[in-house]
């Protein structure tokens, strides 16, 4: 058994942030010693060492509370889960430190290619075959040829800039073939409509807590409702990422002028603010 003071200079956690994750029941002790002092097993050292790895991405204590005591999944699944999502962590680093050489090299160049040229043509080929056949005339009439079409999407995909945000996107993910699999096996249309009027019941409720802190329990409960149906639909391993994209895209001026008409004058910037409160 080891005690606090122990675990602390073990691995470098603050005897304060211990006794915090204790608190909110993430990391409780095994056993209590008669004078009341807390006291830790080898197992209990593997649950704060799972936890620790979900803290490399910034996760959530409440979302690593509920994975960790999620039924569903076993100590492998968690541990699988975490190594693909370093694992996407690590081929992103790796990319941009060979680039921060290259740059030292004199070589004054970066590469953010995430997706070969293949793996992009699979892509387009899996929004071909998914998309409502009305669109897929727009976008055929628009461009001329499905030929042209594929062109056009390949060179836009292909963009520095569209590849460093897919590199965001596959950290969410938890790794490339998981990003790959959703686009290629995405949800029916009846199913997103459903996750759509679930979000906007959800925009709705918000809306009558504008004048609430949005650091209030009401607020938080609903914005981690709005994150655990965007969670569900988008299938991504961990919604922070991308909630707080959604945070962002709400100060759009086109998109903010669109949210006050529909929800009320300076809803855009209280779903940015709470959205923001609860994931950072």
């Amino acid at each position: 058994m080891m005690t606090v003071k122990e675990i602390s200079e073990l691995t470098g956690i603050s005897v304060r942030t211990l006794h915090c994750y204790d608190e909110i029941g993430l990391f409780t002790p095994t056993e209590k010693s008669e004078a009341g002092y807390r006291l830790y097993d080898d197992k209990a050292l593997e649950d704060l060492q799972q936890i620790l790895f979900f803290r490399e991405f910034d996760i959530p204590l409440k979302e690593i509370k509920a994975v960790m005591e999620n039924p569903d999944l076993d100590r492998n699944q968690i541990l699988q889960m975490q190594k693909n999502m370093l694992v996407a962590k690590k081929t992103r680093m790796e990319r941009l430190i060979s680039s921060i050489d290259d740059i030292l090299k004199g070589e004054n160049k970066m590469d953010f290619a995430v997706f070969s040229k293949t793996e992009i043509e699979e892509m387009f080929q899996a929004m071909l075959e998914h998309m409502p056949e009305d669109m897929k005339e727009i976008s055929i009439r628009e461009f001329g040829s499905i030929e042209q079409w594929k062109e056009h999407y390949m060179e836009v995909v292909s963009r520095e800039e569209m590849q460093k945000s897919y590199a965001k996107m596959i950290e969410w993910y938890g790794g490339k073939e998981e990003y790959l699999s959703t686009v290629k096996n995405p949800v029916s249309k009846e199913v997103a409509d459903s996750y759509a009027k679930r979000i906007e019941v959800i925009l709705e409720k918000m809306i009558t807590k504008i004048g609430c802190p949005v650091d209030s329990f009401e607020v938080k409960e609903l914005v981690a409702e709005y994150g655990f149906v965007m969670k569900q639909f988008s299938q991504m391993k961990e919604e922070r990422g991308m909630m707080l994209s959604v945070a962002h895209s709400y100060q759009d001026s086109m998109v903010k002028s669109k949210i006050d008409e529909k929800y009320g004058e300076g809803a855009a910037d209280f779903f940015t603010e709470a959205i923001e409160a609860f994931y950072k």
